[in-house]
């Protein structure tokens, strides 16, 4: 997966998954950080998983409650 911002620091951006994605995270298009940590959306708006930083790297759970490591 690829993440863009318009900015560096921007809290808001797009994602451009890439082949191999597992369950649907082939259909992540946008992310979004604030307080409640990094969210990550569908092409529809929907809610992927919900993410925590943790110690340079990203964890947390799919929707479907499946844990989910984002790292670099």
């Amino acid at each position: 997966m690829i993440f863009g911002a318009s900015s560096p620091g921007a809290a808001e951006g797009t994602i451009a998954p890439e082949g191999g994605c597992p369950g649907k995270f082939f259909t992540s298009r946008k992310w979004v950080y604030d307080q409640g940590g990094l969210t990550m959306r569908d092409h529809t708006g929907q809610p992927l998983a919900q993410l925590s930083s943790t110690g340079g790297h990203f964890e947390g759970k799919s929707v479907a409650g499946e844990p989910v490591t984002l790292t670099r």
